[in-house]
């Protein structure tokens, strides 16, 4: 399963961090990455000492910032963004694109993308029992990931693609020209 973002307490790594430590004591045997960097501006950015000490721990690996976004979405098995809040995330966009299945939580902008039961599921957030729950039940389960990266896929085809926005965005400053000054 793999963690794309900035690398940030509110994107939800702890939560995941958390999980794969779930699952490492269930005996599972699921390789947990994380994917980008730390936010050094940001408030909430988790510490390169902190992803060291989960490396060195055997919790997590970290593949640091990555400019090849399709080949590490064609390595992933599962695509998890247990964010806390978002407006509409890339990463599930680029993720269900690549006919990845998700996993995220329960918040507005991430269920516009993931789709429970669709394409993926949602977890609630702050939730690391949840979300290792979550996690094992798509490793258990090969068809069914087959099946949500198909969805997935078709989905972001007839609601995310770049012609359907840019055609939604070219229609509305049309109707604001239409209507004249204020």
């Amino acid at each position: 399963a793999v963690l794309v973002g900035r690398l940030l307490k509110t994107k939800g790594v702890e939560e995941f961090v958390q999980a794969a430590r779930i699952l490492k004591d269930r005996g599972c045997d699921i390789h947990m990455v994380l994917v980008g960097a730390p936010d050094p501006g940001n408030p909430t950015t988790v510490t390169r000492d902190q992803i060291d000490a989960w490396v060195a721990e055997g919790i997590v690996e970290w593949w640091g910032h990555r400019d090849d976004m399709p080949s590490v979405y064609h390595a992933a098995d599962i695509v998890c963004l247990p964010s806390y809040r978002e407006g509409l995330p890339k990463v599930l966009i680029e993720a269900a694109a690549c006919g990845c299945p998700l996993i995220a939580t329960d918040v507005a902008g991430c269920r516009e993308v993931c789709r429970d039961g669709e394409n993926g599921t949602l977890v609630p957030t702050r939730s690391a029992p949840a979300l290792a729950d979550a996690i094992a039940e798509l490793v258990a389960a090969p068809a069914l990931r087959r099946r949500y990266g198909r969805v997935g896929r078709e989905l972001v085809e007839a609601e995310f693609s770049l012609d359907r926005i840019g055609g939604e965005t070219l229609a509305c400053y049309a109707r604001i020209l239409a209507a004249g000054p204020a």
